[in-house]
């Protein structure tokens, strides 16, 4: 790793505010509007700007009597600057979800894919619907999740697997594929040859807990192939399972919407098997009786709208 890859983060990334900034450029075409959107001095916008080109090393804007235009490199920076905007106003829905000091209050816990991969797209959603609604979110696995709704400590759930859990009613909100993966350098990444369901059952895999919907499927699936093997490692989280599998410890088999950007870069290879359907429902959950009401209900309706 070079000294400047050892840097923090920070130091070598653009604060939100710039990147804010230089979005708004984009929009209007004008360094004045641009910093009368966002409630700051013309000047102190140019020095921001300014600031943020010695940073990155490369000219963002050509300025002109007749307005600001976005260099080549100013366009693909913008355009990544929308992509780390968008993932903040995720972490911050998420993380305002874990606080729940407000009088209106909807209890939801979710397995942790969804609420990974899914859940923040949908709490912004209902921010913007229920602004005075305060989310408290409890993640685990489905199991876990089954458990708060029984015991009253959660108003909606979400669950991966193969069935509604006993004593809830649900609905299916979307489906989902699991693939397995392997890093690029171990075995099953070179063979020509897809390996069988026996041998997939047969051989130790990074996996999920036990109660975790990825399991529950993987278990279903290879019950006819004299069933998993024991674990090479099992681990309580999707990130904790991916970056094992990134680093070569072994294949694993994870979702489809966890593996996306890996399997672009190529830090994981996809793994065909032939013969095992390793799919499954994602379903909102809560306890029996009538649907959900208020806050849960809108939130329920949201995940229907938005891809999922």
């Amino acid at each position: 790793m070079s000294e400047e890859q050892r840097r923090p983060l920070a130091g070598r990334v653009p604060d939100l505010g710039a990147l804010e900034l230089l979005l708004a450029v984009a929009r209007h075409g004008s360094l004045g509007r641009a910093a009368r959107e966002l409630g700051i001095t013309q000047p102190a916008a140019s020095s921001r700007i300014r600031s943020m080109e010695r940073q990155l090393g490369v000219a963002l804007l050509d300025r002109s009597p007749r307005g600001s235009r976005l260099t080549d490199a100013g366009a693909l920076v913008t355009d990544w600057a929308g992509r780390i905007v968008e993932a903040a106003e995720a972490f911050d829905a998420g993380a305002q979800a874990l606080r729940d000091q407000r009088d209106l209050r909807l209890r939801v816990a979710a397995s942790m894919t969804i609420a990974e991969y899914l859940l923040p797209g949908w709490l912004i959603a209902l921010r913007a619907a229920r602004p005075g609604t305060a989310v408290s979110l409890f993640a685990g696995n489905s199991a876990a999740v089954a458990q708060r709704l029984l015991a009253g400590e959660a108003d909606l759930g979400f669950v991966e697997g193969l069935a509604v859990p006993d004593g809830l009613d649900g609905t299916v909100i979307a489906r989902d594929r699991l693939a397995v993966v392997a890093a690029p350098t171990h075995p099953w990444a070179r063979r020509r040859s897809a390996p069988a369901p026996a041998e997939l059952a047969a051989t130790p895999l990074i996996l999920r807990e036990r109660g975790s919907g990825t399991r529950q499927v993987l278990d279903s699936a290879l019950a006819a192939y004299g069933g998993l093997a024991e674990p090479l490692l099992e681990l309580a989280s999707t990130t904790a399972v991916k970056s094992a599998a990134v680093s070569g410890a072994g294949p694993a088999v994870l979702s489809e919407l966890a593996i996306a950007d890996e399997l672009s870069a190529r830090r994981l290879v996809r793994v065909p098997v032939e013969g095992v359907a390793l799919h499954r429902d994602l379903r909102a959950v809560w306890p029996h009786g009538p649907r959900p009401a208020g806050p849960a209900r809108d939130l329920l309706s949201l995940t229907r709208r938005r891809p999922g």
